[in-house]
């Protein structure tokens, strides 16, 4: 009998487990160096107070005064001058205000003594008040006894005993109140002395903190003048708000008859720099001098009344006007800052507080090692729209995604919603469908959304289609997402005054397509949410083909990028056209309906036409001497922006006329100066004369209104941005634009860039304008001078 041979296997490590553990080991790590280097920054912020206290507010100081520094500097004083002057002049008002407000005090001493008799009788008056028998005094007397009772048990065991430390020499009392009494002087000093250093070396320590973030150069510049912004900013609408809030509180007090009352204005709008708890301790002193002052209580309820109503209109109206987000913190981060600085400082700590943490903000924003900081303190919500819609589906609070939905509408209406939010929605639960949702979160999805657009659809009805057939019907290609976008699209579709239904197919077959019944509908809009719908598309046209060959389809991919769309993708499927959003399918469809493919195009003229075509012949836009000015502007938008081309025209009543450029424009007609003129109805730029604002097409071949555009085509242009050349009587002239042979986009920022340069080409014209004017007068008068000069004998 052999014995079977011992099969020997070699036991394999787990896939992944000894990195796995590796990885766990580096991330805890990880975490623990930052938990040491957070204690570590906190002790040295705490044990460095005495340091960083007077440096903080000297920066905070600096901040303050600097655009008064920077102003003396632009009208030619020199830094030290410019400097020594703003500080002089801070000296000199904060001297006269302290012998105001000390004048204000001496008075009030002086009057204390004979308002002693008002506050003994009014304590007298509560006093008897509260001795008079109530409904609580059982249970006080009860408890009065039995602290007796505690008290005489502790005293039968122990005594106590207090510590009376000897009373010192007169000298060592005197250096003890001296020391009290030159602590805030020599810290105010210090503060003063770090303020003008401040304002002395500004540009090096800009230089080296630059220097310490390190890294991209303009990120860091960004960064620092985004903190000077917000800290500036904060501090401005701060003194605002506490000097609207001053001044009628002393005017107040001044009727009701309080004594004092510009020093308590004063101490209001000094306490109010304290967060939280200024308001209150500032409102302390004219009521408790109120109850003093009056033997009745009239005045202490005048008072009260007063400090409420100003309270209420200033947190209610005033500050929500004028601080907005100028700081970019949450109020939650604003409330735990506050406690953590005055934890850590003191105070002095809740003063420095939302400066402090606006610097840390901005360090989160620039440094993405602390992105944490940013999500932590900001006010910008950390998830999109579509992120907060999609989570409260897979949470199943439909509710609530109703109610953000409606938000988002109030700002963008509806067809907008639906492009930026709604088909994000969609997409998002796409991308999860295979990989991270189970059943019950696409069922989820799907009911609250059928759910949201419902409640959408009663909320803002569109055109009805049941009357009458559709002018268009929307199809689901495949999946129920697919079905839900071609709801959104024909409710988007009714909104824009088109008749449209949604009908579903399961499968496209020969039957099924049957059934759909579009023997009189002259447009389809199926809809993908697929990365490869090529195949299904291609199908589900041929069958709507034989079956209406006069039909006209539109298919909309959601998930296709525009880039990834070839020039002959529609012919490719069977379609007539392609979109890729709600807007696009809306210009797709529009351009196929028969009503409306016989409409001409171009931009609607504003009802001010007349008036704008004659204000523009009245200005110098149409001067040929500008155009060296006007190239060098158009190049450097183009050069700033990384565009193709740049260029400014002006828009008359049928042309329109390139009056400056980056480069040598070609393809078009020329007016009798050589200038290049396009028809008006084939000008983009007349769209931003006829909105009046600023004009972004992110990709023209993807706008329905310019997919034929004879300047887009001319050129390959794909990108489009012009701001509007508005005259100082309102009309809007013409447009500063940049084009790009590539699809991109402009954030706000960049919007608010090119709309700056916009003002610098009016600011151009309206100057060479002014400088003929003054010339055309100027030579009459020469000649006169000339005239006389030779009339006069020798």
């Amino acid at each position: 009998m052999t014995t079977p041979p011992v099969r020997r296997t070699m036991i394999q490590p787990e896939a992944g487990g000894l990195g796995a553990s590796d990885t766990g080991a580096s991330d805890i790590v990880r975490v623990a160096a930052t938990l040491v280097s957070a204690a570590v920054i906190i002790a040295a912020l705490y044990y460095g107070q005495d340091i960083l206290i007077p440096l903080a507010f000297a920066f905070l100081i600096g901040f303050a005064l600097n655009p008064l520094v920077m102003w003396l500097r632009r009208r030619g004083l020199p830094k030290v001058i410019a400097i020594a002057t703003v500080m002089t002049v801070v000296l000199v008002l904060l001297g006269g205000l302290f012998l105001v407000l000390g004048t204000q005090l001496r008075s009030l001493g002086e009057q204390l003594p004979t308002y002693q008799s008002t506050i003994h009788g009014k304590i007298n008056d509560l006093k008897a008040q509260f001795r008079a028998p109530g409904m609580l005094d059982g249970a006080l007397n009860a408890i009065a006894s039995l602290q007796k009772e505690v008290e005489a048990v502790q005293g039968s065991e122990a005594q106590r005993v207090e510590v009376v430390s000897a009373p010192g020499t007169q000298l060592q009392v005197a250096l003890i109140w001296l020391g009290r009494v030159l602590e805030p002087l020599a810290t105010a000093g210090i503060v003063l002395v770090f303020v003008v250093l401040a304002l002395l070396d500004r540009t090096d320590l800009r230089d080296r903190l630059l220097r310490i973030l390190g890294g991209n150069l303009h990120r860091s510049t960004d960064a620092i003048e985004d903190a000077g912004r917000r800290i500036s900013r904060y501090l401005l609408m701060q003194l605002v708000v506490n000097t609207t809030f001053a001044i009628p509180l002393a005017l107040g007090l001044w009727l009701i008859g309080v004594p004092g009352a510009l020093l308590w204005g004063v101490v209001a709008a000094v306490l109010r720099f304290v967060p939280y708890v200024g308001a209150l301790i500032s409102a302390i002193f004219p009521l408790a001098l109120a109850f003093a002052v009056d033997p009745g209580w009239h005045m202490v309820l005048w008072t009260l009344a007063l400090i409420a109503g100003l309270e209420l209109i200033s947190n209610n109206f005033v500050e929500p006007m004028l601080y907005g987000t100028s700081t970019g913190l949450s109020a939650i981060s604003l409330i735990a800052a506050a406690t953590f600085w005055t934890a850590l400082w003191g105070p002095v700590g809740l003063i420095l507080s939302t400066p402090l943490t606006v610097c840390l903000l901005v360090l989160g924003k620039t440094l993405p090692q602390l992105q944490f900081l940013d999500t932590l303190l900001g006010s910008v919500p950390v998830l999109s729209p579509a992120e907060r819609i999609y989570q409260r589906l897979l949470a199943g609070d439909v509710d609530e995604a109703i109610e953000i939905a409606e938000g988002e509408i109030e700002t963008l209406a509806v067809t907008p919603f639906y492009d930026s939010v709604g088909i994000s929605v969609l997409r998002l639960a796409h991308d999860d469908y295979g990989r991270q949702a189970t059943a019950a979160h696409r069922l989820r999805v799907a009911e609250g959304m059928e759910a949201l657009l419902e409640e959408l659809r009663e909320e803002h009805p569109a055109a009805d289609a049941t009357a009458s057939s559709p002018k268009v019907v929307c199809i689901g290609g495949k999946w129920e997402i697919d079905a839900i976008a071609a709801e959104m699209l024909a409710h988007a579709l009714g909104l824009e005054d088109i008749p449209a239904q949604t009908r579903r197919v399961a499968h496209v077959t020969a039957n099924s397509v049957a059934r759909l019944d579009l023997d009189r509908v002259p447009v389809v809009c199926i809809n993908y949410f697929s990365s490869e719908p090529d195949g299904a598309a291609r199908q589900f046209c041929r069958r709507l083909r034989q079956r209406w060959p006069e039909l006209k389809i539109v298919v909309v991919l959601w998930t296709v990028s525009p880039e990834a769309l070839a020039s002959g993708a529609p012919e490719a499927i069977g379609a007539e056209e392609i979109a890729t959003s709600i807007q696009e399918a809306i210009g797709r469809v529009q351009r196929l309906l028969p009503e409306m493919a016989g409409e001409p195009v171009g931009a609607e003229a504003p009802a001010n036409d007349a008036e704008r075509v004659a204000a523009l012949a009245g200005t110098g836009f149409l001067d040929e001497a500008l155009r060296d000015d006007l190239d060098a502007i158009a190049k450097r938008a183009a050069d700033a922006f990384d565009v193709d081309v740049a260029m400014i025209s002006a828009i008359d009543a049928e042309r329109e006329i390139v009056i400056g450029g980056s480069k040598e424009l070609s393809g078009f007609g020329r007016d009798e100066a050589g200038r290049p003129i396009l028809p008006r109805r084939a000008a983009i730029c007349d769209y931003v004369v006829a909105g009046g604002e600023t004009l972004v097409v992110a990709d023209t071949e993807r706008d329905a209104r310019f997919t034929d555009n004879p300047v887009a085509k001319t050129w390959g242009l794909r990108f489009y941005a012009g701001a509007p050349l508005r005259s100082a009587d309102g009309f809007v002239l013409g447009a500063l634009c940049i084009l790009d042979a590539e699809a991109r986009t402009l954030d706000q920022r960049e919007k608010q860039l090119l709309e700056k340069l916009a003002g610098d080409v009016v600011e151009t014209i309206s100057r060479k304008e002014a400088d003929s004017s003054a010339q055309q007068q100027a030579e009459p008068e020469a000649e006169a001078s000339a005239t006389v000069g030779q009339q006069v004998p020798e």
